[in-house]
């Protein structure tokens, strides 16, 4: 919410890195006027350029995420601090923090189930005393995921849900260095630590108290339904934790019992069997190469590297298209269909975490502070503004059963 006892509305710390850059471009394009915008990041040189390439006279503020007396004056001088910086478990930490504590509201892109869980631990109770909004995973993962469900919950009538699955129906666009690194990262701390460990194989490590008693994942994803092969989404297990937070939240709203999924449909026939061995194939060797020293020394050299990412024309024509389905305990089952004419990992994550910024700042959201999730603490307002900005967020009656 805008104050006029802060020096700025907005702070973009990691303005001049990769995705940090495409979040500058909307803001400057999309802000109303008026909006008080500054950039923020270890290089004045590089925040100097993203300006003049920018054509804006935004403030650029020289702070490096290691300097906790600096973090908390830049938190302390906003009212939203939206960051690109990951890997989050090693950039995230003291920003998140020096936030829930000044009363300034957070945004970030994180998919590190660790340093989410770590945060909730450390900045719940803090950003409820401070009236803050501290929100993760405000890109590609995990808004798809987490406003498809909400608004089809909500268009299903708010009843208990029996299960929910995310269908991947086209994704074209490149992997970053930095998404590459947030994986390298939390395998290296699981690799020495069980909880760790067991954080990332839990579909409830985002809400607080014994989960052993509910259901997990609606099987792995792999198989055939309805005449179509499908394979486990790489983000699933994430968005999954995202989707039963903002359950947890909102009182189980979804149900206690809501089985949730994220899958790749790969078509039908021998094709999509083969596509849909691939990406289980591919996804479990990136991520059991990427936990062995050996192996991961080698990836490292092939990999994007953190700041990097694909070339500009793998962006202009990235692209992507999901279902969220959704089958209440009674009632017709509901989807929303998300799409955008973006990039997903780039140019529409910039998007989304630009409008995610500007609603914290600007939109009338409820009262609710926490570390929250995208739906819980924009849901709505959150869809319309990425509807005005060529995104789809349609929600409509299923007229098949569950399968």
């Amino acid at each position: 919410m805008r104050t006029n006892d802060r020096d700025h509305d907005i702070v973009l710390l990691g303005a001049s890195g990769f995705v940090g850059r495409y979040t500058a471009r909307h803001l400057a394009r999309s802000a109303p006027d008026g909006v008080r915008i500054a950039i923020a990041g270890r290089s004045r040189a590089r925040l100097t350029d993203v300006k003049r390439e920018l054509g804006v006279d935004w403030p650029a503020i020289q702070v490096d995420t290691s300097d906790e007396a600096g973090v908390a004056r830049v938190a302390a001088s906003t009212a939203v601090i939206a960051t690109t910086v990951g890997p989050y478990l090693r950039y995230g930490t003291e920003v998140a923090a020096a936030c829930a504590r000044a009363g300034t509201s957070y945004a970030d892109l994180s998919g590190e189930s660790i340093f989410v869980a770590r945060s909730i631990e450390r900045n719940h109770a803090v950003a409820e005393t401070t009236g803050t909004k501290i929100v993760h995973s405000c890109g590609f993962d995990s808004i798809p995921s987490d406003l498809g469900v909400g608004l089809a919950h909500a268009a299903a009538g708010g009843v208990p849900i029996v299960a929910a699955t995310l269908k991947v129906r086209s994704l074209r666009g490149g992997i970053s260095g930095g998404t590459i690194d947030s994986l390298r990262q939390q395998l290296k701390v699981a690799k020495t630590d069980a909880s760790a460990r067991r954080l990332l194989a839990n579909p409830y490590a985002l809400t607080p108290g014994p989960s052993a008693r509910l259901p997990g994942q609606a099987g792995s994803g792999w198989g055939k339904v309805r005449g179509s092969w499908q394979a486990p989404f790489v983000m699933g297990s994430y968005n999954q934790q995202i989707v039963q937070r903002s359950n947890y939240l909102t009182g189980w709203s979804y149900g206690q019992l809501m089985q949730y999924r994220e899958v790749v449909a790969t078509g039908g026939g021998p094709a999509g069997f083969a596509r849909a061995g691939a990406i289980a194939l591919g996804t479990a060797s990136l991520v059991g190469a990427l936990g062995f020293p050996p192996t991961r020394a080698v990836l490292d050299r092939v990999l994007p590297s953190p700041g990097g990412g694909p070339s500009a024309d793998v962006i202009e024509h990235g692209r992507f298209a999901l279902d969220v389905d959704v089958y209440p305990v009674e009632g017709q089952p509901v989807r929303t269909r998300v799409t955008a004419p973006y990039d997903p990992g780039y140019g529409g994550t910039g998007v989304m975490l630009a409008e995610s910024a500007l609603s914290l700042v600007l939109d009338n959201l409820s009262d609710r502070a926490g570390v929250l999730t995208p739906m819980v603490a924009m849901g709505e307002h959150l869809a319309d503004r990425l509807r005005t900005h060529g995104f789809t967020l349609d929600v409509g009656p299923l007229p098949y059963p569950r399968s």
